[in-house]
């Protein structure tokens, strides 16, 4: 069972970079597709980006250009780099880890990110 832990989150104007990462423990992420996924208040959760155990990866609509998922499976860690930020990025991001081929996942707790116009 893997367990992962989100930080990076913060206060940032429009227009800047955060970049949040992911830490896994309890197992080797090179077993797992992960994703990001964020919650903006009063809104759905929605998928972000995700990126395969081969490196494979995909955006939302809303983020791709702006958003870079990247994975170190030596690390155990998977990186979100956000550019570009926008007022509407403004949500709780959260790490998931689903292991190939299976259905359940592992939510982290998730990190803040506000991005103030």
């Amino acid at each position: 069972q893997v367990h992962v832990v989100e930080s990076g989150g913060g206060l940032v104007q429009a227009g800047r970079s955060l970049r949040l990462s992911c830490v896994a423990s309890g197992s080797t992420l090179s077993g797992y597709a992960m994703g990001w996924y964020r919650q903006a208040a009063g809104k759905q959760r929605e998928l972000v980006a995700g990126i395969g155990s081969n490196g494979t990866a995909v955006y939302s609509k809303s983020v791709k250009d702006r958003f870079t998922i990247a994975r170190n499976n030596a690390r155990n860690t998977v990186q979100l780099q956000m550019n570009s930020l926008k007022a509407e990025d403004t949500a709780v991001y959260y790490c998931v880890a689903r292991p190939i081929g299976e259905s359940h996942e592992y939510w982290g707790q998730g990190t803040q990110v506000t991005v103030s116009s």
